[in-house]
């Protein structure tokens, strides 16, 4: 039967990577109101791009939602919200975030929703000062492409077209650079509109404008949504350039070397890797002058609208072989193979084949993409790979943490030792682009990647793992214990900061908990090896209650944990550094106190 998936799988998947389809329908709006059942008032959720969250469930609800179109209504939404006593958050035009950061007071049905949906205007160009004025609900795809037309470009950006101003700046969204202020969106915010709640006197909300000079600017520009309403963003732009991108391929045994360097060798550099069968894709990435020859285009694969059919003949295949337990080494080479020969979406211009490397294009043609966005309406027949609504589309958790650059070598050799032991354990990743690694810098925003230590020299990576995800979820993964392991492995060690788009939430030990024993994961029990890579701890042991470190396995292959080192002391949660104390005692918004838990929340 595992021969029959293979060979399911392999082909689709092959036409799944090579197939670009010339219309998309577009992802739905993320809220949805309908009557009630008596017909006396409507009935609003709110769910992600996925159509799910991370602990199962597809909405939350919320009493209704507004879609102000001006600074006027955005100001009356908030004013009575505030007034009311009713509790409030931003909902984006395609909510990318997986846990439920939109759903206003634990989405119970009683908060409101404000959309920026309709505030998605530039609202003023500078070319002479080469800044640019926006309002929060404009997509990545329409600032980069409003930049261009005027010369101007955004020098770094997450990947995705999809994304909204106001979106990123509220988790902190980053593409991959450790040159100049480094790759995430908030670095290059030089002013912010935003709407806050107000006392009564002042009619209950008020506008609030904030420049770079202003010290409460750190506490805005990444803020989770929690100090008010982004209305207008203010972005430092730079002259249009081009850039030339070469994807080269090559074993991993000297990545961890590899990737203490690479982002200081190429300025948009990162590296995908595929721990299962071995390779490591670099990108050579960097800047050239306008008058460089090329008009390429880089319209990533993984992004392009795909059809229905086939997502459902995909999706199938690999919930047979998670079923099965076989499959996804063939199916997970044979979609590596497709995006390498098709250049992983890079064409000499639009339209045109993949004929080799470098490409090289405009920087507005180069750093994002998302062609199932951009297409008529179809009925469904092709759709982005996630589209909620398409029975059998793709449903994937994703975990992101982040270390510094100097520690990332002993992981990556860390991961290279559990690969070992078991290299099909690894496949599923692969499936979904490997570990994706891109390189970002500290930030002084009290809620963007914080400084880790002063051997890090601010300069991190960002390690992005996505993978299968069922749809009843009382199903354990194949090979969940493995990826948990890699979770734990990154996660858990000292001076780590997770991701705000992940789902996974933790918590952390204090620095005077630290031993000199490199940290493993506070899951970890005083007790005898277990059976190997076994998934959950033996019935009736007790946990530490803190752990303070867990030394490694030396004499029993595969044994996942040798000896717990804990400290019986109430677990602390982690904090980021404080806001600054004036802007969150006045703006917190109505029942929106951030809970004390990971940066992962």
């Amino acid at each position: 039967m595992s021969k029959i998936i293979d060979l399911v799988q392999l082909p689709v998947l092959v036409i799944l990577m090579i197939l670009s389809a010339t219309a998309a329908s577009p992802p739905p709006d993320p809220v949805n109101c309908s009557a009630s059942g008596d017909g006396t008032a409507a009935v609003c959720t709110i769910s992600n791009a996925v159509g799910a969250f991370p602990d199962g469930s597809t909405t939350c609800r919320t009493a209704a939602v507004v879609y102000p179109s001006s600074e006027e209504e955005l100001l009356h939404a908030v004013a009575n919200a505030t007034a009311a006593k009713t509790k409030m958050k931003v909902t984006t035009r395609y909510s990318h975030s997986l846990p439920p950061l939109a759903c206003p007071g634990g989405g119970d049905g009683q908060g409101l929703a404000i959309s920026t949906r309709r505030l998605n205007r530039v609202v003023a160009v500078d070319a002479a000062r080469m800044e640019m004025t926006v309002e929060s609900g404009i997509t990545l795809r329409e600032l980069i492409a409003e930049a261009a037309s005027a010369g101007l470009a955004l020098p770094y950006a997450p990947y995705w077209w999809g994304l909204t101003v106001g979106g990123m700046l509220g988790t902190g969204a980053h593409g991959s650079s450790l040159w100049c202020k480094g790759s995430a969106l908030h670095e290059y915010v030089v002013g912010m509109r935003l709407i806050t709640p107000a006392p009564a006197t002042d009619g209950y909300a008020k506008v609030r404008v904030l420049t770079s000079a202003d010290p409460e600017m750190d506490a805005a520009k990444v803020s989770l949504g929690v100090l008010g309403v982004i209305y207008q963003v203010t972005l430092a732009l730079e002259p249009l350039f081009k850039r030339s991108i070469t994807f080269t391929e090559r074993d991993d045994d000297d990545l961890p070397e590899q990737m203490t360097k690479f982002g200081y060798q190429h300025e948009f550099a990162d590296v995908a890797w595929y721990p299962g069968h071995g390779p490591a894709v670099y990108r050579i990435d960097d800047r050239l002058p306008m008058n460089a020859s090329g008009e390429g285009v880089f319209d990533f694969v993984g992004f392009r609208a795909t059809s229905t059919l086939l997502l459902g003949a995909s999706r199938l295949a690999e919930e047979q072989s998670e079923r099965l337990g076989s499959g996804k080494c063939m199916a997970s080479w044979a979609a590596h193979a497709a995006l390498s020969t098709t250049g992983y979406g890079l064409t000499p211009r639009s339209g045109w084949p993949f004929t080799g490397y470098p490409v090289v294009g405009p920087q507005h043609q180069m750093q994002a993409s998302g062609g199932c966005l951009t297409s008529p309406e179809d009925a469904l027949r092709t759709a982005c790979p996630w589209d909620p609504r398409v029975r059998g589309s793709s449903l994937y958790h994703q975990t992101a943490f982040t270390l510094p650059v100097s520690r990332a070598r002993a992981f990556i050799q860390d991961v290279q030792r559990l690969r070992d032991l078991n290299p099909k354990s690894l496949c599923g990743v692969e499936l979904y682009d490997g570990i994706l690694m891109r390189y970002v810098k500290s930030s002084t925003a009290h809620l963007g990647k914080p400084a880790m230590s002063a051997e890090s020299a601010d300069d991190m990576v960002d390690f992005d793992m996505t993978y299968y995800r069922s749809r009843d979820p009382r199903r354990a993964r194949l090979h969940e214990d493995v990826m948990e392991e890699i979770e734990q492995m990154g996660t858990w060690p000292s001076s780590t900061a997770g991701s705000r788009t992940g789902g996974r939430i933790g918590t952390w030990p204090s620095s005077a908990q630290r031993a000199s024993t490199r940290e493993y994961p506070s899951s970890c029990v005083s007790r005898r090896p277990t059976t190997r890579m076994a998934s959950s701890p033996a019935a009736g042991v007790t946990r530490c209650s803190t752990l303070v470190a867990v030394r490694r396995p030396r004499t029993e292959p595969g044994a996942r944990y040798k000896e717990c080192v804990c400290a019986h002391k109430t677990p602390t949660a982690h904090r980021s550094r404080a806001t600054s104390a004036g802007l969150a005692r006045s703006i917190r918004m109505p029942g929106s106190a951030p809970k004390k838990t990971s940066p992962s929340t």
